[in-house]
């Protein structure tokens, strides 16, 4: 078994990682930073001005604001500053209600915001708000991850460690380590992580109650879907997944459990796993084993690939499910490492093009993509390292995948983001 020291340090990064967050967490980040430039203002602000990164404007230009049935950051930016409380971190907006909605609309039509792209910064995940009133004015700043202030008054911000620069507070992961630690911690240590079941299954029978985003999830449930797809475990891993992100994306006032700063991803990393558990009669402690290794490895791929990328999160979390699901089918760490061969000889290059209702497509493509990965590996099937990407080490393959994603994927985050900032509509 893993030293005691380890495991409280791999929980309190758990802690950390997988998070409530009501709505998509980029437009909920610049909310967040509203709400504090807001506090330090100490009055309503009269106007507001957002100094964005690429990422940043890229992942919130899209995405539906809980309980406003409107898209976008004007939206958020104006509600941050009206009823955003900093404390609520990534539930910044919970205290919503129609009367202050209305308000917010006004704050917008009123022309008192202004959206910016960031100038001379590398920082992927960055977030600026001035907000202004009455001859007095404000900052606060956010990089490096989506609730990490900085310190504003420095002449360059200064983000969190990245996991590279590990400071020694974080363990060094493997995919050993994950896969060791959530099979052998004792249970009552992780038992935690099955609140990511209450949240993120809730978001998928939240999304039942009305018509959000594209209605994938709904769509895959109907009769006419189960004469393609069938009745099966398949069938519903994909529509509840599916269900959770329509829900999200499409602006429902309901909180999901995050992982790695992104809703998506934690929807990714557990509704798969909570459907294969229920359906194949997992044990509770086999369920809350699995959790802990779709999230962890999640976090694990995160690690060197960072909190923004030009790679879809949907990639990251799927890997994640993948191992649970193979695990929860009696696969041990061999059959793991195969799974997530598989995984990256399939997904890897998927872009991210912004937070927004069709991510539940991405999100059905790579739960997909999870299932077959299980399968072929308690198959004795794995893609070899003669193919692609694909390393006889595991961890290499990962390390393979993250360096496509991180770096060279670079110039394509530039032209998606000039194909969507210049777009008609």
């Amino acid at each position: 078994m893993i030293d005691k020291e380890t495991r409280e340090r791999i929980i309190a990064l758990v802690h950390e990682e997988v998070v409530p967050a009501i709505g998509c967490t980029e437009p909920m980040c610049v909310a967040l930073c509203t709400a504090k430039a807001t506090e330090k203002l100490g009055q309503r602000p009269a106007h507001v001005t957002a100094l964005l990164s690429a990422n940043i404007l890229k992942n919130a230009m899209g995405v539906g604001i809980p309980g406003t049935g409107m898209t976008g950051l004007p939206i958020a930016i104006a509600l941050g500053a009206l009823i955003g409380k900093s404390e609520y971190q990534l539930e910044v907006l919970k205290d919503l209600t129609p009367d202050t909605l209305e308000e917010g609309k006004r704050f917008v039509n009123e022309g008192r915001i202004d959206i910016r792209l960031k100038e001379g910064i590398t920082e992927k995940l960055y977030v600026e708000i001035i907000a202004e009133a009455n001859d007095k004015s404000a900052t606060a700043i956010i990089a490096g991850s989506h609730t990490h202030f900085v310190d504003d008054d420095a002449a360059t911000p200064l983000p969190s460690p990245t996991r590279e620069e590990n400071d020694g507070g974080e363990p060094n992961l493997s995919l050993r380590l994950v896969y060791d630690f959530a099979t052998t911690a004792p249970l009552e240590e992780i038992r935690f992580i099955e609140e990511t079941r209450t949240y993120n299954m809730n978001a998928a029978r939240e999304a039942l109650k009305g018509n959000y985003g594209h209605n994938l999830g709904k769509t895959i449930d109907r009769p006419l879907s189960k004469g393609i797809f069938g009745n099966s475990i398949f069938c519903h891993i994909i529509a509840r997944t599916a269900s959770a992100c329509d829900a999200r994306m499409g602006g429902a006032m309901i909180p999901v459990m995050s992982n790695s700063g992104s809703g998506n991803q934690g929807i990714c990393a557990t509704n798969p796993v909570c459907v294969y558990a229920k359906e194949n009669e997992n044990t509770e402690e086999e369920l809350i084993r699995a959790l802990m290794l779709s999230h962890l490895t999640a976090i694990y791929i995160k690690q060197s690939l960072g909190t923004l990328s030009a790679l879809c999160g949907c990639v990251v979390a799927s890997i994640g499910s993948s191992v649970g699901i193979t695990y929860l089918m009696g696969g041990d760490y061999d059959r793991i490492c195969a799974s997530v061969k598989n995984m990256v000889a399939n997904l890897t290059g998927m872009i991210c093009d912004g937070a927004k209702p069709s991510c539940s497509l991405k999100i059905t493509s790579g739960v997909s993509t999870a299932v077959l990965s299980a399968l072929l590996s308690m198959e004795g099937k794995c893609v070899s390292s003669q193919e692609g990407i694909v390393d006889d080490s595991v961890d290499k393959s990962i390390r393979n995948l993250t360096a496509i994603g991180a770096n060279g994927m670079g110039p394509t985050d530039e032209m998606v983001l000039r194909i969507m900032t210049t777009k008609g509509c």
